[in-house]
């Protein structure tokens, strides 16, 4: 049986840039230089003659801790002046993710217990909810819970209220049904990937009651969607979708629970592919391998 390797000696290096000729060349020589090993190499380029190229390329390397520094140093001088731009990620350092909520449960305790049995490579610092509901729910993981009411009036002040508890604590807010329309400030000053989950294929049956709409309209298929938010909403970048079939047999409530299932099935990928560094963006679209 092949040995696997020491977990903390894994890194992943994400490039991307314009392509040309040579790139993979030069970022896999100074891994060699360092007698790195290659576990995955993935790349992808829109056009081949000057298209947009991304690559990601994960390596055990004996002692990474120690040689993290010198890899980084030796890669920005390598790679300086190609145009390329790249991060260095330690495998063993797991994205802090805060959690926003609101009544529902599904997506949220979904992600809980996938972390809690390690099949969720993060760390869930925080939920955050404008409900009390799920205190208890969530407190059994030893997981804080922070209330905050979002009052129409008061919005700036529970954007700010956010804003100081994930300041430098999170690397990610991933928003689990959460049922408030995230404030533009909020987006611009929160300074970390926002991930959603929306309960069809964008922008179908949006508002309240979509699955009743959706059995109205005599639905084949629901669905649901993990985007990237931006001030836009429920545009932005797409990163994971699934369907499951139905008839005009199924009640609305049945829809709901099937399109739960959905939900927390593509919502866990979203966040796995994020955190393990296989979504790239790319303008309003995303490379995910």
């Amino acid at each position: 049986m092949a040995e696997v390797p020491d977990e903390a000696n894994i890194a992943r290096l994400i490039v991307h840039g314009t392509d040309r000729p040579g790139i993979v060349s030069e970022v896999t020589s100074v891994l060699s230089d360092f007698g790195a090993n290659i576990i995955a190499f993935d790349q992808y380029t829109s056009d081949p003659a000057g298209g947009r190229y991304f690559q990601r390329t994960v390596f055990s390397l004996e002692n990474l801790s120690v040689e993290v520094e010198r890899l980084r140093t030796t890669l920005s001088g390598a790679l300086e002046g190609t145009g390329l731009q790249w991060k260095l990620i330690e495998a063993k350092k797991l994205k802090r993710v805060a959690v926003f909520a609101s009544k529902s449960d599904h997506c949220l305790l979904d992600l809980l217990w996938r972390q809690r049995r390690g099949e969720l490579p993060v760390t869930i610092s925080m939920v955050i909810s404008n409900h009390p509901d799920l205190s208890e729910d969530v407190r059994a993981f030893g997981i804080p819970y922070f209330y905050v009411p979002v009052d129409k009036e008061k919005r700036d002040e529970a954007t700010q209220r956010h804003l100081g508890l994930l300041r430098d604590n999170v690397d990610l807010v991933v928003l689990a049904r959460y049922m408030q329309i995230l404030t533009e400030d909020f987006i611009a000053d929160v300074g970390v990937p926002i991930i959603n989950i929306h309960h069809s294929f964008l922008p179908a049956f949006i508002g309240a009651a979509p699955y009743r709409k959706a059995k109205e309209r005599g639905v084949k298929l629901i669905g649901a969607t993990a985007h990237y938010v931006t001030k836009d909403l429920d545009e932005g970048p797409i990163i994971a979708q699934d369907v499951v079939p139905v008839t005009h047999k199924e009640s609305a409530s049945d829809l709901q629970r099937r399109g739960a299932d959905v939900e927390r099935r593509v919502l866990s990928f979203a966040v796995e592919a994020h955190c393990q560094d296989r979504v790239l963006r790319d303008g309003n679209a995303t490379i995910v391998f």
